[in-house]
């Protein structure tokens, strides 16, 4: 019901938050991305069958609509590589930069295994991912290791990305 998307949207703000944040370089484009994602989710909100968890459902929606909107975007324009504005939420200015490199790291990755160390870092079971990104148990299992040593090779400045 309709009337139930409000309380919906404040419940999920931050995985929508987190999944756009993932795939955007600039302010503007995390406000288009958010508003895209809360559209297609008010469009599907009443038709959602809770074959999974409603969070499962709402990063499927999103990481859905952020590809989409990257590849529309790449279509255009070739994407800039710029700094994102700073949103954590952390007051403690060193774990802030960490973040911000962290942050910087994963926008080296390619598309999908941003997606990928999204959902990891949000501590979601294998189980969970797997059917958040429509791929084996086995498969999340091999795309996390790898996309973790992509990321420590990044950070470490050990790699030409």
């Amino acid at each position: 019901m309709k009337s139930d998307f409000q309380p919906f949207l404040e419940e999920h703000h931050r995985i929508i938050a987190k999944v756009c944040r993932i795939y955007t370089d600039t302010a503007e484009d995390f406000n288009d991305y958010y508003q895209e994602c809360v559209i297609q989710l008010w469009r599907s909100f009443d038709s959602f069958r809770g074959a999974s968890k409603l969070s499962t459902w709402v990063y499927r929606v999103c990481l859905n609509v952020c590809l989409s909107q990257l590849r529309n975007k790449k279509k255009i324009v070739s994407v800039a590589r710029e700094q994102l504005p700073d949103i954590a939420e952390e007051k403690d200015v060193v774990e802030e930069e960490q973040l911000s490199m962290l942050y910087k790291a994963i926008k080296l990755l390619k598309e999908s295994d941003r997606a990928v160390i999204l959902l990891y870092l949000e501590e979601k079971s294998y189980k969970e991912m797997a059917e958040i990104l429509g791929i084996t148990v086995t498969n999340v299992g091999a795309k996390v290791n790898r996309v973790k040593n992509q990321l420590k090779k990044i950070i470490d400045g050990r790699t030409g990305y």
